[in-house]
């Protein structure tokens, strides 16, 4: 952190942050599988020592949904959500995703961030998105499905309307139009506090009876520093999944920041910034947290000029504590609505249909990840090792495969590869110049012409040669055009073409 005094936007914009965090954070850690309180814990020291480190002055560090949804898909197969075991194994968690980001911070390996391929993250946020909508149907219908999965309790939710709470719903939709209208109204208008507000006095004047937060400790914050250590193997993956996938969204946020204001930004700092905002999760007892585009951006539109924002957000929070009881009668409908309206544009359909028109290959890594993110709910994590999975495979493919033409002008052949040429894809040129040869035993004279080529390492250039000598040498003249820059003088390899001498023939 830069240590000039906060400015007035400073104090304004962190405060502004901290009411939408509230109610947000009590949303995020139900999302979690944790109890509401702890949402605030990692509302609270995470952002207040974050921005110490942070190199994005507008970010502002918490939970947020898809970290929180990791969160759960890592420990609900190890503990019951909500217990004593899985708050134990949450701040376990957090505490390795820190340690893994600070780690990566300081070894200058912050561009990992850069490793994930946009067709992976755009059908894994899809996919993410989804099951957060699903986990939250529920709530808005005030409803207990126990069909196990989170899909399968949001179609049990669904097609069971005698079982809705019509109260729930008409909180539900009244949420949802305040933070939408709001949105419109002006974009510092505060409409999750506003919903809550509204949501607290109108559920004690009707007198709401359905599902509430329930009872929330109050007081300070307590640090712990004694951990399920025993439990380290189980969540060693999943934390070093959280850390690189949970660490894609703070950096385009911080990212897309500095693009549009012209400003440095620093991914090495970002990432130590995010691993000291975990460790400060764990030791609070809470869960691992990440970078949040929604208050984000509100803390850049309220003014905030220098990390001190995000400092006075956590600052805000921890004085807040004491008085969180007076959430306790808030409907639970409230916290799912909040958490749909925030995710909602995360299920990008317009973005994925472009993958799949610009590039099917590339459209199936997509679709692919998306999939397999529904498909190994809770355990999303999965989904994108299956997408990163993909991505490999089409680019081997890729690699492996060359489209090749050939034309025949009298006794000459041309032959012109579009692709990548090294030494797994030449024996394609061989086979189809084998082909012409037996097809048309007149043929003298044969050019591969590599302008379509869009790298010649190597090993490709050497196999090449090798081929050009093996024709050459039944009597044949072989020559390369259009040779890539670099192509095969660099690797010292000649590679005779059309400006070259005819060769005695024997």
């Amino acid at each position: 952190m830069r240590f000039e005094r906060p400015s007035t936007g400073d104090v304004v914009a962190g405060v502004s942050v901290a009411l939408v965090a509230i109610p947000q954070s009590l949303a995020y850690a139900q999302l979690a599988g944790m109890p509401a309180q702890y949402g605030l814990f990692a509302s609270a020291l995470p952002s207040l020592l974050a921005a110490a480190f942070v190199s994005s002055r507008y970010l502002q560090t918490g939970p947020v949904a898809l970290t929180s949804l990791l969160t759960f898909g890592a420990l609900s197969t190890l503990a019951d959500p909500f217990s004593e075991k899985y708050i134990a194994l949450a701040a376990l968690l957090a505490i390795l995703v820190g340690l893994f980001r600070v780690f990566l911070g300081l070894v200058r390996l912050g561009g990992v961030a850069y490793l994930l391929s946009e067709p992976v993250l755009t059908g894994f946020t899809a996919g993410a998105a989804i099951l957060i909508i699903s986990s939250q149907l529920p709530k808005v219908f005030d409803v207990s499905p126990d069909e196990g999965g989170v899909l399968e309790n949001a179609l049990a939710a669904l097609s069971a309307p005698g079982d809705w709470s019509w109260p729930a719903i008409g909180i539900s939709a009244g949420v949802a139009v305040i933070v939408v209208a709001g949105r419109r109204v002006h974009n510092l208008f505060p409409g999750v506090l506003v919903a809550v507000v509204a949501s607290l006095l109108l559920g004690k004047a009707m007198g709401y009876n359905g599902s509430i937060v329930g009872e929330l400790e109050g007081g300070f914050l307590s640090l712990g520093f004694d951990f399920a250590w025993g439990s380290t193997a189980d969540l060693l993956v999943p934390a070093f999944a959280i850390a690189l996938v949970g660490f894609a969204e703070p950096s385009s946020i911080a990212r897309t920041f500095a693009a549009e204001e012209r400003l440095p930004w620093n991914a090495n700092r970002e990432m130590l910034s995010q691993g000291v905002a975990n460790l400060a999760a764990g030791i609070s007892g809470a869960f691992p947290v990440g970078g949040s585009f929604s208050r984000s951006s509100l803390n850049r539109l309220a003014g905030a000029t220098s990390p001190w924002s995000g400092a006075i957000t956590g600052a805000f929070v921890l004085l807040a504590l004491p008085f969180t009881p007076l959430l306790e009668e808030l409907p639970n409908a409230v916290l799912g609505t909040v958490v749909i309206v925030a995710v909602v544009k995360l299920v990008k359909l317009r973005e994925l249909f472009a993958i799949v028109s610009h590039s099917f290959p590339q459209g199936i890594v997509a679709l692919g990840t998306l999939g397999a993110t529904l498909m190994f709910a809770p355990r999303v994590e999965r989904g994108v090792l299956a997408g990163i999975g993909l991505a490999i495979g089409v680019h081997l493919y890729r690699e492996l495969t060359v489209s090749i033409a050939s034309e025949r002008d009298g006794d000459v052949l041309t032959v012109s590869p579009k692709g990548v040429l090294w030494f797994a894809t030449v024996p394609q040129i061989d086979s189809l110049i084998r082909a012409e040869l037996a097809a048309h035993p007149d043929l003298d004279e044969i050019v591969v012409d590599l302008g379509g080529v869009g790298r010649l390492d190597y090993t490709g250039a050497a196999a090449l040669a090798r081929l050009i000598e093996e024709l050459s040498a039944t009597h044949l003249d072989v020559y390369v055009s259009n040779i890539p820059p670099g192509g095969s003088q660099a690797a010292g390899i000649h590679l005779p073409t059309p400006k070259d001498d005819h060769r005695d023939r024997p």
